[in-house]
C-alpha cells in the first residue's frame, strides 16, 4: 500500500496505475463519468447565451512529483477547453474521479442545465431517463442484442410472444419460448434508481404504478402459457445480463434435447 501524503503525494513510490488509468473492460467512459459525477446532469459547463457543454474529468500522473492532478475538459466552439480542478490521492480511479467531481461542483466549475419550460420531469436526470427509454431500440437494448448475437444466439426484436396477448417483448426466442424485457429505470419504477417526480406527482405516481401492474400481469400471463420471462433493468451490466439470458437459453435447449432423446428411446 503506497504511503499517501497531503495533496495526493505518494512519498515512497509512484501511485498505482489503478489510481488513474482506465482498466481494460471497464464501463464506457461516458457512464464512468456519469457515475462519478452523481449523474449526467451534474457534468455541465455554462458557455453563456444559454448554452452548455458536457464536461469530463481527466486524471494525469506527474511522475517527478508523484502527484495525480484532475482536469476538467469540455468542447467549446470546436475547441477543447481545460481547467485544473485539484490533486487527488485515493488508490482507485473511481474514488479519484468522484473526488475531483465533488471539487468541481463545490467550486462552481460545473452546473446543472435548467429544464425546458415544457418539461414535466423533476430533474435533468429524470428527463434523460424518460427520453432514453420511452421507445424501442434504446441503448441498453442495443447493447444486450449485440452481445447475444455475438454469442451465436438469434432472436426476434420487439415482437409479441403470443399473438393473443397484445404485449411485445424486446427480445423473443420463439423456439425456446423465452421473452426478454429490458425495463427502463424510470418508466418501470426500478427499486434501486427510481425517484418519485416532484412535478405532477400524482400523475406520475399513477403512471408508474400502472406500468408496474402491467409488467406483473404480462409476466403472469406468459408464464401461465409456458414461457420463460426474463426482465433486465437498464442499469444492469449488459455483459452480466447477456450471460443470464444465454444461461436460460442453453438450459432450456439442453432439457429439450434430453426430453426428445428419452421420447425416442422409449
Amino acid at each position: 500500500m503506497p504511503q499517501i501524503g497531503d495533496g495526493g503525494h505518494w512519498k515512497e513510490r509512484l501511485p498505482p496505475e489503478r489510481a488513474y488509468k482506465r482498466r481494460t473492460g471497464a464501463v464506457a467512459p461516458t457512464l464512468e463519468q456519469d457515475r462519478a459525477a452523481g449523474g449526467r446532469s451534474h457534468r455541465s459547463v455554462a458557455l453563456g447565451d444559454g448554452r452548455f457543454a458536457r464536461a469530463s474529468i481527466t486524471l494525469r500522473l506527474y511522475r517527478r512529483t508523484r502527484r495525480i492532478r484532475a482536469y476538467l475538459r469540455w468542447s467549446q466552439d470546436g475547441e477543447t477547453q481545460e481547467r485544473y480542478v485539484c490533486e487527488v490521492e485515493q488508490d482507485s480511479r473511481k474514488a479519484n474521479l468522484a473526488a475531483a467531481w465533488r471539487h468541481a461542483q463545490q467550486r462552481g466549475l460545473v452546473t446543472e442545465e435548467p429544464l425546458p419550460p415544457e418539461s414535466t420531469a423533476s430533474s435533468q436526470e429524470v428527463r434523460a431517463s424518460m427520453r432514453a427509454n420511452r421507445g424501442k431500440d434504446t441503448g441498453p437494448e442495443l447493447a444486450l442484442r449485440s452481445l447475444l448475437y455475438g454469442r451465436g444466439l438469434r432472436y426476434r426484436v420487439n415482437a409479441r410472444p403470443l399473438a393473443e396477448i397484445r404485449r411485445s417483448a424486446d427480445l423473443v426466442f420463439p423456439r425456446d419460448k423465452v421473452a426478454v424485457f429490458v425495463d427502463g429505470c424510470f418508466w418501470h419504477g426500478c427499486p434501486e434508481h427510481y425517484r418519485p417526480a416532484t412535478r405532477n406527482a400524482d400523475f406520475w405516481r399513477e403512471k408508474i404504478e400502472g406500468n408496474r401492474a402491467r409488467d406483473a400481469e404480462t409476466t403472469e400471463k406468459l408464464s401461465a402459457a409456458g414461457w420463460t420471462v426474463i426482465r433486465v433493468w437498464e442499469h444492469e451490466d449488459p455483459a452480466v445480463a447477456a450471460e443470464r439470458v444465454e444461461h436460460w437459453i442453453r438450459r432450456l435447449r439442453t432439457s429439450a434435447s434430453i426430453g426428445e432423446a428419452a421420447a425416442v428411446g422409449g
